[in-house]
């Protein structure tokens, strides 16, 4: 059963701008998504900004926006073919087992200096 869905836009811009000053980076995003953003060379901006609305996707999926958790708790990995998926950690871990969700679906994209990303959370 579908208990919610998020989106969420993101302009590349503003990433751009925010991943030349880092600190944005170290804050708001996990030691492997900093890894991923970083090696991602000229298309840093683009992904950083793909992983930060899908950041931003799952806590309207949840139905709760930003708690008091951190948003790097919300981790945005890539399997081996490249498919995005959520490793949740620490309050964000316990709020998705307290609403009994079970399974998490995501999907990012990318044009027209937008990032898009969509979440599906599920529970039985």
């Amino acid at each position: 059963m579908i208990a919610g869905v998020g989106m969420d836009l993101c302009e590349i811009s503003r990433m751009e701008k925010l991943l030349s000053e880092g600190k944005f980076l170290r804050r708001f995003f996990s030691p492997e998504e900093q890894a991923y953003i970083k090696g991602k060379g000229n298309s840093a901006a683009q992904s950083m900004a793909g992983v930060f609305a899908a950041k931003e996707a799952l806590t309207k999926a949840l139905g709760t926006g930003i708690v008091s958790g951190a948003l790097s708790d919300i981790c945005v990995l890539h399997d081996a073919n490249g498919a995005p998926y959520y490793d949740l950690r620490g309050a964000y871990a316990d709020l998705a087992r307290e609403k009994g969700i079970q399974s998490l679906f995501l999907s990012i994209s990318h044009e027209a200096g937008v990032a898009a990303a969509v979440c599906v959370a599920e529970r039985k």
